[in-house]
């Protein structure tokens, strides 16, 4: 047994983790896409209802602007800032903060791989995803098969119901005997709950697994899509992606939305879930919405590095792939 004191992960699994960054930064160095690096404090704050961000107080002079700093939840904002600035294809590996969050999965501190491509969608953005998957494998002298399917058909193959057209009651009896509070649930977070209860634990453990075409409801900063006229019944989609390395959700990434009123109205409505379930509303990121309409065409996603390791090395615990986790930190 490790001393109090000691790391939480063993030193081999540590040289994993450096030999997995020097892989990430080799991959994108052949491919010509930048690395960078943005602010950890930000004067806005994460919308998102289910993220919940950390706040810093500053303490200097009021001319350096608002006391009040959020710890990134992910670079993601400062990203498409520097994608109108021109900067082209780029990528951040670094740590990213998510409050409450904390146990054998999960710790308030990780870290995350994000990138971007220009002039690419989601479909192109996943096919690349999964060869930085497959290259992180091989670190560890495995590969996988790949699986490729829309939201739609994860429900209808899994569950036996189209998740556009089900009612709320349907995807609640699909639930079967999980005991979950459904007070001030909706819609989303039933299909949510039929995905990481039902669906996401059925995936091969020796599979990559790539969900395409989410439910618009759940764009967050994704394009939607619209049906095309010819095909009566289909709905609109999110244009994103998750994909998955046997049950363990890796990789969430968009065909990027670019329209700032659209992305004010997102913004909004989040805050109001907020309110409605009694949490602090976060102010906009207005530097962000200042700069969509000048970001170019372009697909991004991110990558959890350490749910990848957790992966690569079959562990359902987070502490064993970091040096000290959150109790020993």
């Amino acid at each position: 047994m490790s001393q109090p004191w000691g790391p939480t992960a063993t030193l081999d699994v540590l040289r994993l983790r450096a030999r997995l960054n020097a892989l990430v930064r080799g991959f994108f160095a052949q491919r010509d896409v930048l690395e960078v690096e943005t602010p950890v404090l930000s004067q806005a704050g994460n919308t998102e209802p289910n993220i919940e961000s950390f706040t810093a107080a500053f303490t200097g002079h009021v001319s350096a602007g608002a006391r009040t700093r959020w710890l990134r939840t992910s670079p993601e904002y400062p990203l498409k800032r520097l994608l109108a600035a021109g900067i082209g294809d780029c990528y951040e590996l670094g740590r990213v903060f998510r409050n409450g969050e904390a146990g054998g999965r999960h710790n308030p501190e990780f870290t995350m791989l994000e990138w971007y491509r220009v002039g690419w969608d989601h479909v192109r953005l996943a096919e690349e995803t999964v060869a930085l998957v497959q290259q992180a494998l091989a670190l560890v002298g495995r590969s996988a098969s790949v699986r490729v399917l829309t939201y739609r058909a994860l429900f209808q193959q899994g569950l036996g119901l189209d998740p556009f057209t089900a009612s709320q009651a349907q995807l609640q009896a699909a639930l079967g005997e999980v005991q979950i509070d459904a007070d001030g649930l909706g819609r989303d977070d039933w299909l949510d709950l039929l995905v990481t209860h039902h669906l996401q634990p059925a995936f091969a453990d020796d599979a990559i697994t790539i969900v395409h075409d989410w439910p618009a409801s759940q764009a967050a900063l994704a394009q939607i899509r619209q049906p095309d006229p010819a095909k009566a019944g289909d709905p609109p989609v999110a244009e994103r992606f998750e994909l998955y390395l046997g049950a363990v959700e890796l990789a969430n990434g968009y065909h990027e939305l670019r329209d700032a009123d659209e992305q004010r109205t997102r913004f909004s409505h989040d805050n109001q879930r907020r309110a409605a379930r009694g949490l602090v509303q976060r102010p906009h990121d207005r530097h962000l919405l200042d700069a969509l309409p000048l970001m170019p065409h372009c697909a991004g996603v991110a990558v959890g590095m350490d749910r990848l390791l957790m992966a690569m090395l079959g562990t359902p615990r987070i502490a064993d792939v970091l040096a000290f986790d959150f109790a020993r930190a």
